[in-house]
């Protein structure tokens, strides 16, 4: 199995999704490519520039903290660069102490079309794998019980 591990570095981002021209073996059979994402407080730390360190009890403090600060941090939102395929993503509860969730679907109108795939159960310290294979097109991720801002995914 192909691990992944995505940084807020754009450097780094090139690197593992834009230099590898050659598949592996495990992609030529098939296997799922893990990507670990990690939840903090109303945010995914691999898509944002940093990790702002929000404190919160329950899903009103993070609307509150995104009506406050989601127009700005949008603008550094970085999106995940992804080639048709098998994936597992990966995510892990951090310090947030109610649980959480993750919902990959479709952006806009390709959500009636695009695979999606969503759960719960996502308690504190808890790591979910969440399994599905993309096809060409545009999707965000997020989590509502959090909840999060949608983090753009681009599959070509």
């Amino acid at each position: 199995m192909k691990r992944i591990v995505l940084g807020s570095s754009l450097v780094l981002l090139s690197i593992l999704f834009g230099c590898n021209n050659n598949p592996s073996i495990s992609e030529q059979q098939g296997e799922p490519q893990v990507i670990d994402l990690t939840q903090t407080g109303c945010q995914f730390l691999e898509t944002e520039s940093k990790d702002y360190q929000f404190k919160t009890n329950s899903k009103k403090d993070c609307e509150g903290i995104n009506s406050e600060t989601l127009a700005e941090r949008q603008s550094s939102f970085q999106p995940l660069n992804l080639k048709p395929g098998k994936y597992i993503f990966r995510v892990t509860n951090r310090n947030v102490p109610y649980e959480l969730g993750f919902y990959l679907r479709g952006e806009g109108l390709n959500q009636a079309r695009l695979p999606k795939v969503s759960g719960g159960g996502l308690t504190t310290g808890a790591t979910q794998d969440y399994e599905i294979t993309l096809v060409s097109g545009k999707y965000v991720f997020s989590c509502p019980l959090n909840p999060t801002p949608d983090y753009p995914v681009i599959v070509q």
